[in-house]
């Protein structure tokens, strides 16, 4: 049985909509803005995070005007009227979903037939590594690559021996992570990193040289939204962001369709400052918790090394809802 099947006629009792915003500042020019959706009805509440970057699309957030008894597919259907764009569908959904649960009395592994497990972690960081492996010896690490990169700095990166993941950033157009695409860069990280996972390059006539012999260690995370988006690179790694997915039908679907291809998923974190964080990593652990997830700890994202947080792996989720 498909996923979704297990869900979608959960019956859901909406009775009252309101919104939560959280924000920190990150650095001196960027304040991390996102808004909980917090669905009530029938004693029960719901939880869903909005992750859209924009600071300024969380002045406002429309108004749900739905309520009442409906199926949790009937609810998502009556999304379709607003236009809302993924992340902010997603706040919706998850939403709708966590409360759905915790009315029947469920948790998501429960209403799936599926055990959590412990969560294996990686820790993303743009900051320098060394002062994190020397309190965190075991640390693993997803790391984005740019053009500064010397090959010195390169080899000394691979000698620690805990690198999982290299982010190449060359799916990503008009922000401020977007990294061209170097073709030294690219060699450098394939022949230096011989089993690291190498997510989003650019793809060029030059760059596919560069990549040559590590195609089937290539992983896609930007331009997956669907199952049309996966079967289109036909890839042996996925990096799964359930937010950009929109949908919980989309989301489980394209969880499916991994499944029976065999291609290895892994979570990947929009740095949630809420209840998105617990979700990303609930289902990282119904569905790939042995993978190099990048769901660490929010407070992983709230400062530079220090001691005192939580190792991988983190402990299995056990709760109702999602």
């Amino acid at each position: 049985m498909a996923l979704y099947d297990a869900v979608r006629g959960l019956e859901l009792d909406v009775e009252s909509f309101e919104t939560e915003r959280r924000e920190t500042a990150v650095s001196s020019d960027f304040t991390r803005v996102t808004t909980t959706v917090v669905l009530s009805g029938a004693g029960e509440t719901g939880h869903g995070e909005d992750v859209t970057y924009q600071a300024e699309a969380h002045d406002e957030v429309p108004f749900l005007r739905d309520r009442g008894a409906m199926t949790l597919a009937d609810f998502s259907q009556r999304l379709d009227a607003y236009a809302f764009e993924d992340y902010r569908r997603w706040a919706f959904e998850s939403a709708a979903l966590d409360l759905t649960l915790r009315q029947n009395g469920l948790s998501l592994g429960r209403a799936l037939g599926r055990e959590y497990r412990p969560i294996r972690f990686v820790v993303s960081t743009r900051l320098e590594i060394r002062p994190w492996l020397d309190l965190y010896p075991q640390l693993e690490l997803k790391l984005d690559p740019t053009n500064e990169w010397s090959d010195e700095h390169i080899r000394e990166l691979a000698a620690t021996g805990r690198v999982r993941v290299l982010d190449l950033k060359g799916q990503y157009h008009g922000t401020v992570v977007d990294q061209p695409p170097n073709p030294r860069l690219y060699r450098s990280v394939v022949e230096t990193f011989p089993e690291a996972i190498i997510e989003d390059p650019a793809l060029t006539d030059a760059t596919r040289e560069a990549l040559r012999g590590a195609e089937q260690r290539l992983s896609w995370d930007a331009p997956i939204h669907s199952v049309a988006d996966i079967e289109e690179r036909e890839p042996r790694y996925v990096n799964i962001k359930p937010s950009r997915f929109g949908t919980v039908e989309r989301l489980f679907d394209a969880i499916d369709h991994c499944n029976e291809r065999g291609i290895t998923m892994y979570g990947g974190g929009q740095f949630e400052l809420g209840v998105g964080r617990e979700h990303i990593q609930a289902l990282a652990s119904l569905f790939y918790a042995d993978s190099p997830n990048d769901v660490a700890p929010k407070e992983y994202n709230e400062g530079g090394a220090r001691p005192g947080l939580q190792q991988s792996p983190l402990p299995a989720p056990n709760r109702l809802g999602l």
